[in-house]
């Protein structure tokens, strides 16, 4: 296939799932499933490692981790990567090639003038840069390993092992982030360009919940932009505060959820969010019951409801903040 022709990456990851690739590569029988059946457990089969609960497969979130000498995760097309020793287009040709899938066909200029006509501008722009008015962010080029996936804290938030899984969650016992539950940070293409640390529990006084590091601009990116993007236009696009909000949701079935990491918009956040959605979009708002929140809420409703449609989600009484509700409370709020 030649490196000019246009390979839908989202239909990939869509229609092969990681157990046709650990098949593909006659790997699934080397590997531990779970009782409840929707995950694996196993020796890494990229760096032929040896310890077999290094190298974890969520089958429910189609994606792995390991925790070993990779350093990594991700989708399938991670995994064809780091497998293949080839870049991701590349991954996601070989992919194709192997389970005949047709996106490939296509030339890029011809993708380029069927966008223009017949897809929304999200899709079109799918590959553009984020916005670097105030700067960008550089990939970290490493993923901490050692993490403890098992650690209380995890538990007590609410999380299950393929939310920890999926998010590549973990506390943290070295470096500067020793002592806090780690929470890896990815921009649009999925690059991880820093990890908050959260203290497990409430902090002592003269202690920071969270610990970013020096020089990570935070008002640039949009935490977990990376998947919401590649969900389904249909789904309304979920907006909340902070990291456990959106992985909460995220675990109750809104895949389509990001967080802004604070209470405030920025402009480079706004310019991403309309790069992702077109005027049809459906934007949820569900921010924080406190002042804080209050006030961005009318601020941020009044930017964005200019062109997009704009649904605001008030929390019931009992809860301050949306990792506090159930599933159903979370499917009368936000609808389907």
């Amino acid at each position: 296939m030649s490196k000019t022709n246009y390979v839908d990456f989202r239909t990939v990851k869509q229609t092969v799932s990681i157990l046709q690739i650990l098949d593909h590569y006659n790997l699934t029988s080397r590997f531990k499933r779970s009782q409840n059946g929707e995950s694996l457990t196993g020796a890494c089969p990229i760096h032929n490692g040896t310890n077999p609960t290094q190298f974890r497969v969520s089958i429910k979130k189609n994606c792995w981790n390991c925790f070993g000498d990779c350093k990594s995760g991700g989708n399938i097309l991670d995994f064809v990567s780091r497998r293949e020793d080839c870049t991701i287009r590349e991954a996601a040709v070989r992919i194709s090639e192997w389970f005949g899938l047709s996106s490939g066909n296509q030339s890029s200029s011809e993708h380029s003038e069927a966008a223009s006509e017949n897809e929304s501008p999200r899709r079109s722009n799918r590959e553009r840069q984020r916005p670097a008015d105030n700067g960008t962010n550089r990939a970290l080029g490493f993923a901490l390993s050692n993490l403890d996936t098992e650690h209380p804290y995890l538990k007590e938030r609410g999380l299950t092992a393929d939310t920890v899984l999926l998010f590549g969650l973990g506390f943290c016992a070295s470096g500067s982030m020793a002592g806090r539950v780690v929470v890896p940070i990815q921009e649009a293409k999925g690059e991880i360009v820093a990890y908050a640390g959260r203290w497990p529990g409430e902090p002592p006084s003269d202690v920071p919940k969270y610990r970013l590091p020096t020089g990570f601009k935070k008002s640039v990116e949009l935490f977990n932009v990376h998947r919401a993007i590649e969900e389904p236009d249909e789904q309304p696009l979920v907006i909340v505060e902070g990291f456990f909000d959106c992985m909460m949701l995220v675990q109750n079935g809104y895949s389509r959820t990001v967080a802004l990491m604070g209470s405030t918009l920025s402009r480079e956040q706004e310019q991403l969010l309309r790069l992702h959605t077109t005027p049809e979009s459906r934007i949820v708002l569900m921010l924080d019951e406190d002042e804080a929140g209050k006030a961005a809420r009318a601020e941020i409703v009044q930017r964005l409801a200019v062109d997009r449609f704009v649904k605001i989600v008030r929390l019931p009484e009992h809860v301050t903040q949306p990792d506090q509700l159930s599933a159903n409370e979370l499917a009368e709020l936000i609808g389907s």
